[in-house]
């Protein structure tokens, strides 16, 4: 019996994927400043955590 087997993935198969658009540097510059906010919340959750603490 055959083994089955997944075909793999491929950005074209996922265009909105990461691996979709060619990691440039203009591409990257775009990811870091979409993350902002998200860094910005991890920030404040971690300095909320340690004013808990102490």
């Amino acid at each position: 019996m055959a083994r089955r087997t997944t075909p793999p993935v491929t950005p074209e198969r996922q265009p909105d994927s990461i691996i979709g658009a060619p990691a440039t540097v203009e591409a990257c510059a775009r990811d870091y400043a979409a993350g902002a906010d998200g860094r910005a919340a991890m920030a404040r959750a971690a300095k909320d955590a340690h004013a808990r603490r102490t």
